[in-house]
């Protein structure tokens, strides 16, 4: 909601509204403004309000900002106190910023979504395939993504059979642009119903760039229920900011001496072991001994999947029934995550 009958103010408000795609009520003094006060998102008060706004006795409430142009007198700031405004931004100048709050008015949620990362903790044990099952499941029950962050994997579109799908790849999302939109990342990605996914295009890629990981991170949890990356092996920088930003991290494991060895490894390298779990996939070992061995509790076993490779080759993906061995365990899975506290 906008408070003030500044015409010029006005204009410039709805310009920067209509940027980024949001349609505000308008309210021209401080009753029409109280009417709708405590229903808004978001509350914008000129500073030509101010004072009648403060004058209502507001109830106080978070996103209230005062707006003005040019220089800000030292009286406005006691106003905006008065009426509960966390700032006063001052125009022009603070344009990329209320470009930006407003455009978080299309993705709020009542919470940012489910983030599970998934990672081999062997080469060949099925993460990807794993990560892609994940994606179907939930896709079934809310909006869902599968982030490629793995480089030298084969790419998720292909797994999922979305490879021809039109949409937003890493390769365009490589240059700086502000803030992401959690809407706009939705729509741009080539998805299924409601699976979206975020991958290279085929051929040589460029090597992932923080400032964009880290929007489009932002932006998949504001704008999806359940948001799921496929690591890779290799640690860094960015990789361990990522795994971060996780609410659990989930290590498919081979059940051999050779993958609980190569497991413990993938695991030791994580600075926060209390945020990991296991899948073992196939048999050969006690879970329990499995569990010792890598450090982290084991929350799911999983068979092999008959048929699985004609699935992805037809483009049906991992999960062709929700009875196989990827669908229930996927479920059972998610049903265990949703209970989680997010992570920070």
């Amino acid at each position: 909601m906008f408070v003030t009958d500044d015409e010029a103010l006005l204009d410039e408000l709805l310009r920067l509204a209509a940027a980024a795609g949001v349609t505000p009520d308008v309210a021209r003094d401080g009753v029409a403004g109280l009417r709708g006060w405590s229903g808004a998102s978001l509350v914008l008060v000129g500073a030509d309000q101010a004072r009648a706004m403060a004058r209502t006795f507001p109830p106080r409430r978070q996103k209230v900002h005062v707006v003005a142009w040019g220089q800000v007198p030292d009286e406005l700031f006691r106003l905006a106190l008065a009426v509960g405004a966390e700032s006063v931004a001052a125009f022009p100048g603070s344009e990329t910023w209320l470009v930006e709050e407003l455009t978080d008015l299309g993705d709020q949620r009542a919470e940012r979504g489910l983030t599970l990362g998934v990672v081999g903790g062997s080469g060949g044990v099925g993460a990807t395939t794993f990560a892609c099952a994940l994606g179907q499941m939930a896709a079934r029950s809310g909006e869902a993504v599968v982030i490629d962050l793995d480089p030298l994997g084969p790419g998720i579109d292909r797994v999922l059979g979305l490879e021809a799908r039109d949409g937003v790849r890493w390769d365009e999302l490589g240059q700086p642009t502000g803030r992401l939109s959690a809407r706009s990342l939705r729509q741009a990605l080539p998805r299924s119903a409601r699976l979206g996914v975020l991958t290279w295009n085929a051929g040589p890629h460029g090597t992932l760039q923080a400032f964009a990981v880290r929007e489009a991170l932002s932006a998949a949890q504001r704008g999806h229920d359940t948001v799921v990356l496929d690591l890779p092996r290799c640690r860094g920088d960015l990789q361990e900011e990522v795994a971060a930003r996780c609410d659990k991290v989930l290590v498919v494991t081979a059940p051999t001496v050779a993958g609980v060895a190569s497991a413990a490894r993938v695991c030791a390298g994580f600075p926060a072991p209390g945020a990991l779990a296991l899948i073992v996939r196939g048999s050969g070992a006690d879970p329990r001994d499995v569990s010792r061995v890598v450090g982290a509790p084991v929350i799911a076993e999983m068979p092999d999947q008959r048929g699985l490779a004609e699935s992805i080759d037809l483009g049906l993906g991992p999960v062709r029934s929700r009875r196989g061995p990827l669908g229930r365990t996927s479920l059972r899975v998610l049903d265990a995550m949703q209970r989680l506290e997010p992570a920070a």
